[in-house]
């Protein structure tokens, strides 16, 4: 059976939610931007409306592959076979759809490239790597100060900060970094260091739990900060506090080109699970 695609968030979840919480940590980023649409609308990335697919075998039959996208985000591969991935670029294709590049799983995300765009046709531009929470082993010697969630007087620092951290990491600049911070703030997962005179000096946050996991992200410490275990301390207290909410599963991904963030997420309890592959087409 052919893939299925739909702009309908609600018919994306409907008929893929056994499949999302079979495989909720490895298809952490479709739970999340998909319910990041539900609640706050299909063009919450930015450009366009968000799409949706899903794979079965036949009518009636549950799914057993997904992917969605948001632009201007490449489109975002759930965990499927390789073939199914190959699929899904012929079907685009044959519809005369329009992508910058595909993230996900390293093997479906190269079958992708492969059929979009031939195997000379893409670049692998950044490799990550997501990692579940065993025992969280918080930092000791913990650095000074403490965690405190994060509050609307906090709005424009997050948003600064927010913005900081895209740029570092490649992400797209002309998003709203004040609508993020905000939304952030509202469900409750932005977090601070503050140094024990109040001085923020490092964030990170959770997304709100969600088929029992939770993603931590955003940690970021300004250059003028770092190397001092703020961002240790501001990351083991956002994944204490996801487990206080609820999630069964903490999971993060981090850039496989950054030893030093690789090993943090390490002493503190994080334990490999998968290899995700970024890809621009030329």
């Amino acid at each position: 059976m052919p893939w299925q695609l739909s702009e309908d968030v609600e018919e994306f979840r409907r008929e893929t939610d056994a499949y999302l919480a079979a495989e909720a940590a490895r298809a952490t980023a479709l739970l999340t931007v998909s319910e990041t649409v539900r609640r706050h609308g299909a063009q919450v990335y930015g450009e366009g409306p968000a799409s949706f697919g899903w794979w079965r075998r036949n009518p009636g039959a549950p799914a057993e592959a997904a992917f969605l996208h948001t632009p201007p985000w490449p489109p975002a591969l759930g965990p499927m076979p390789e073939r199914l991935a190959a699929e899904l670029a012929g079907e685009l294709r044959g519809r005369g759809v329009r992508l910058p590049g595909v993230r996900g799983g390293d093997g479906p995300a190269r079958a992708f490239a492969d059929a979009w765009a031939g195997p000379g046709g893409w670049q692998l531009t950044g490799r990550t790597r997501l990692f579940r929470l065993g025992d969280l082993t918080p930092p000791h010697p913990a650095p000074p100060g403490r965690a405190r969630q994060a509050a609307g007087a906090d709005l424009d620092l997050a948003a600064s900060w927010l913005r900081e951290f895209a740029a570092a990491v490649g992400e797209p600049h002309d998003l709203d970094y004040a609508q993020l911070a905000e939304r952030r703030i509202a469900e409750g997962g932005l977090h601070l260091w503050e140094t024990p005179d109040g001085r923020p000096v490092s964030m990170a946050s959770h997304s709100p739990p969600l088929a029992g996991q939770s993603r931590v992200s955003n940690v970021y410490t300004p250059p003028p900060l770092r190397c001092r275990g703020y961002a240790a301390g501001a990351a083991a207290a956002v994944s204490h506090a996801a487990l206080a909410a609820g999630a069964q599963q903490v999971l993060l991904f981090t850039d496989l080109s950054n030893p030093t963030s690789n090993a943090l997420y390490q002493r503190l309890g994080y334990r490999l699970l998968a290899d995700y592959a970024e890809i621009a087409f030329t």
